[in-house]
C-alpha cells in the first residue's frame, strides 16, 4: 500500500495491474495461447480488452471496474474463475494502482469494488496537484501553422475569415495550450502585424498570437526559399515540360514568356522518393507564386528556434484547404526541409439560411450574451467587469461551439438572431463556466463563515476521516474526473508520436470540451442535491471538511481544463 499513497492513482496501470491478475500467467503477454476444450488453441483477449471502468452512476452502485464473462469463458472453461487468480485479482498492487476493496464473479461477470475512503485519502489529502497535470514532461518542438492566416496573397481581416478558417485557429490555439503544457515547445505560425484588425479580432477571443512590428519583413528567408526551389531536384527543367507537354505546342506567346520565368516542382515525386504516405497522387506539378514562398519563409522562421533537430509542424486546416496545404507541404519539402509533417484537418461550419463572416459571428455571440445577461442580471450588468465578464463568456461559447465535435465532422451553427445562447442549461461553454463559478461563490461563502465564527479553518487532510464522503455523487467526481484527467491530458502528444498513418493526423480534440461539459453536468446535480455548507456543528464539521477538499480540488480542475482552452475562470456569476 505504500507505493500506492506515493505515486498519483491511475486508471491505466490499474487495468493493467488486474489484467496481468486475471490471466492464467503473470506478465503482459499479448496474444498469448492456451489449449481450449478438445485440444484446440485458444486466444486470450488483449490485457485493455479484458477489464471496463465503470462510469455511470447506476454501475458504480455495486462495482468500479467489470471484467465481462465473455472475456471469462474465453479464458477459463465455463467462465469459473480460479480461486487462486481471485486471490491475484483481489491483491492488485503497484505504482498508480488503485486499492481494491472486494471482488465476485456475478452473471454479468467478475466486478470489482475499488476501496473508495483510501482513494479519496490518496488523492484528497495531498491536495491532489499530481492530478491536475499530465503524468510526465514531455520533450519535442511542434510548429501549429495555421493556414487560414497566411496571406492568399492578401492578408485576412476577421471579415474575410470564414468559420471553418476561424474553426482551425481556435484548434490550434487548444493545441498549443494542451502541448505546452505536457512540457512540448511550441511555436505558432505565421506571425501577424502587431496591432492589426486580426490580431485583435484574436485577441478579443482569448487568442495570444505572435507578432512582430508592422514593418518588418521576412525578406531573407524567402530569398533563401525561392533559391532552394530553383535549384531543388524537383524542380521540373524545360526540357522535362516539354517531353510530357510537347514543348507547350500551341500556347501563346504570352503564356510562354510566364512559363519561361516560373519555378514549377513536382509534388508527386517529393512524396514518391521520400516515401511519404497519405498525400493526394493529384498533386502533381505545381508553380511556386510568392504567397507559397512567403509561407514557406514563415515557416521556416517557425523552426528557427525549435531547441531539437527535428520538429514536428502541425498544419491545421480546414478540408477546402486541405489539397492546397499539401501543396505547400511538398514544396517546404522540395526546399530541403526535413521536419515531420503532419495535417489536422478541420470538417466545414455550416450555418443554414445564413452566411457570416467570423467577424459578424462574433458579434453576434456577444450581442446575444449581453442580452442573456441582462434578462437574468437586470441592471448590474454595466462597467468594466461585466464588459470582461461578457467578453470571457462569449470566447467560451464559441470555442465550445466548434471545438465539441470531433475535429473531422462538420459544425452546424444555429446563428439566428434570436437564439443561440443561453444562461441556463448544459449548453457547453455557458453552463461549463456558470458551475466553475459556483464552486468559487461556495468558497467565498465558507471564507465568510469562517470570518463570522461560523466555521473552523480547514484542517490538514491527514487529520480527516475521508470515509465520510459516502453519497454516490462524490465517487462519480473522483472517478470519472479528478482520477483519468491527467491521463487524458497525455493523450495528445502520444498521438503525435505516433508513426506511420499517413499525413493525416487524427487527434481527439474534442475530449475537453465533452470532459468539462459532463462534469459540469453531473457536478450540479450533485450541487443541487447535497448541502455542503451544513450546520456549523463540530460532528458534522468532518464531512463537509472532506466534502470541501473534494470540491476544491474539483475547482482546480475546472482551471486546468478551462486553461487549455485559454478560458480564465470567471470568480462569480
Amino acid at each position: 500500500m505504500a507505493d500506492t499513497e506515493e505515486s498519483p492513482l491511475r486508471i491505466t496501470p490499474t487495468v493493467r495491474a488486474l489484467s496481468s491478475a486475471l490471466r492464467a500467467t503473470r506478465g503482459n503477454v499479448h496474444g498469448c495461447v492456451r489449449r481450449g476444450v478438445g485440444g484446440g488453441d485458444k486466444m486470450f483477449p488483449e490485457p485493455e480488452k479484458l477489464w471496463f471502468k465503470e462510469s455511470s452512476a447506476k454501475n458504480l452502485r455495486s462495482r468500479d471496474f467489470l471484467s465481462a464473462s465473455t472475456m471469462l469463458n474465453t479464458l477459463y472453461a465455463d467462465g469459473q474463475v480460479p480461486p487462486a487468480v481471485m486471490t491475484r485479482v483481489l491483491s492488485v498492487c503497484g505504482r498508480g494502482v488503485l486499492p481494491v476493496a472486494g471482488g465476485e464473479v456475478m452473471d454479468e461477470g467478475l466486478r470489482v469494488r475499488v476501496d473508495r475512503a483510501a482513494a479519496f485519502r490518496a488523492v484528497l489529502a495531498g491536495g491532489a496537484t499530481e492530478y491536475l497535470a499530465p503524468s510526465a514532461p514531455r520533450q519535442g518542438c511542434v510548429v501549429l501553422n495555421c493556414p487560414a492566416l497566411h496571406p492568399k496573397p492578401n492578408p485576412p481581416t476577421p471579415d474575410s475569415l470564414t468559420l471553418g478558417q476561424l474553426r482551425t485557429i481556435l484548434l490550434a490555439d487548444h493545441m498549443g495550450a494542451l502541448l505546452r503544457g505536457q512540457g512540448f515547445s511550441v511555436s505558432l505560425c505565421p506571425v501577424l502585424p502587431e496591432d492589426s484588425d486580426m490580431v485583435n479580432f484574436l485577441r478579443t477571443l482569448g487568442i495570444d498570437w505572435p507578432t512582430c512590428p508592422a514593418d518588418w519583413t521576412n525578406e531573407e528567408r524567402e530569398e533563401k526559399i525561392q533559391e532552394a526551389l530553383e535549384k531543388s531536384a524537383y524542380r521540373e527543367r524545360e526540357t522535362e515540360r516539354g517531353r510530357r507537354t510537347g514543348a507547350g505546342r500551341g500556347r501563346k506567346k504570352a503564356d510562354e514568356g510566364e512559363n519561361e520565368a516560373a519555378v514549377r516542382v513536382n509534388l508527386k515525386r517529393v512524396f514518391q522518393d521520400e516515401g511519404l504516405q497519405g498525400y493526394d497522387p493529384s498533386l502533381g506539378t505545381c508553380t511556386v507564386h510568392r504567397d507559397s514562398v512567403s509561407h514557406l519563409a514563415q515557416l521556416d522562421l517557425a523552426t528557427a528556434d525549435c531547441t531539437v533537430a527535428m520538429a514536428t509542424a502541425l498544419h491545421v486546416t480546414s478540408c477546402q484547404d486541405e489539397f492546397r496545404q499539401q501543396q505547400i507541404a511538398m514544396l517546404w519539402r522540395a526546399s530541403g526541409a526535413t521536419h515531420t509533417q503532419r495535417h489536422l484537418v478541420c470538417g466545414p461550419v455550416k450555418t443554414p439560411a445564413s452566411q457570416l463572416s467570423a467577424a459578424q459571428y462574433l458579434q453576434l455571440r456577444r450581442g446575444q450574451m449581453k442580452e442573456a445577461s441582462e434578462m437574468k442580471y437586470g441592471d448590474q450588468v454595466e462597467g468594466q467587469t461585466w464588459d470582461d465578464i461578457i467578453r470571457v463568456m462569449t470566447s467560451a461559447t464559441i470555442r465550445f461551439e466548434l471545438l465539441s465535435t470531433v475535429h473531422t465532422s462538420p459544425v452546424t451553427l444555429d446563428v439566428q438572431r434570436e437564439g443561440g445562447v443561453s444562461t441556463k442549461g448544459p449548453r457547453g461553454g455557458v453552463f461549463v463556466m456558470y458551475n466553475c463559478a459556483r464552486l468559487h461563490t461556495l468558497f467565498d461563502s465558507y471564507d465568510r463563515g469562517v470570518e463570522k465564527g461560523l466555521y473552523p479553518e480547514i484542517p490538514d487532510g491527514s487529520e480527516l476521516d475521508f470515509s465520510a464522503l459516502k453519497e454516490e455523487g462524490e465517487w462519480l467526481l473522483l472517478f470519472n474526473y479528478l482520477i483519468p484527467f491527467s491521463e487524458l491530458l497525455d493523450q495528445s502528444g502520444q498521438a503525435l508520436d505516433c508513426e506511420g498513418g499517413g499525413a493525416r493526423v487524427n487527434l481527439k480534440t474534442e475530449q475537453i470540451c465533452k470532459f468539462l461539459v459532463s462534469l459540469s453536468k453531473d457536478f450540479s446535480s450533485y450541487y443541487n442535491r447535497v448541502h455542503v455548507l451544513g450546520e456549523p456543528l463540530p460532528h458534522l464539521f468532518n464531512q463537509m471538511f472532506c466534502r470541501l477538499y473534494l470540491l476544491r480540488a474539483l475547482r482546480e480542475l475546472y482551471h486546468s481544463a478551462l486553461e487549455t482552452l485559454n478560458l480564465p475562470p470567471i470568480p462569480q456569476l
